[in-house]
């Protein structure tokens, strides 16, 4: 059977590309163990309703940065909304180790999300540098903003990394079916 470019990218029977690493070959995202250990996870449903809170919280945390920043104005609501965002993000970065432990069986860095949790390790070292800042007084309101804003656009680059792979997931999952049936 040929492909055309308007049919699935993925061949049945063929693994991702990028969606996996392991000594610089791709493979599968996950195992069908993982996998049915990720669908039948309540930490799969934490994780999807936290992301996209999260991204709102981020969201309205951004417009407030960027209006003191430029404006001078409401320096306390922006630096509420970085510590409201803080720690949304340190709750799904421990019950994301928490789902990482139950579906691959390491609390962190297993092979399939290796470099997404390498940058989330950078969000978190902004963010919580952050949080030293405003706790200890360092820095003006601008430097300690700048920090936050430096924090947030590692953290786009993580959400992205993370889209990618939930995109390379469906994708594999598509794949799946048609393969265990040729």
């Amino acid at each position: 059977m040929t492909r055309t470019d308007h049919e699935s990218p993925v061949e049945p029977g063929t693994t991702v590309k990028g969606a996996g690493h392991k000594r610089g070959k791709s493979h599968a995202l996950y195992t069908a163990e993982e996998r049915r250990r990720r669908d039948g996870s309540v930490w799969t449903i934490v994780q999807g309703v936290l992301a996209p809170v999260q991204f709102l919280v981020f969201l309205v945390s951004l417009g407030l940065v960027i209006r003191t920043l430029s404006t001078g104005e409401g320096a306390w609501s922006a630096d509420a909304s970085i510590v409201i965002k803080t720690l949304v993000l340190y709750t799904i970065m421990i019950t994301g180790s928490i789902w990482e432990k139950v579906v691959f069986g390491k609390w962190l860095f297993a092979p399939a999300f290796f470099w997404e949790d390498v940058f989330s390790m950078l969000v978190l070292a902004l963010h919580s540098l952050y949080l030293v800042m405003l706790l200890r007084g360092i820095g003006t309101t601008e430097q300690r903003l700048l920090v936050a804003l430096a924090g947030y656009g590692a953290y786009v680059i993580n959400a992205g990394q993370f889209l990618w792979k939930l995109r390379m997931a469906r994708l594999e999952g598509a794949a799946m079916p048609a393969a265990v049936t040729a």
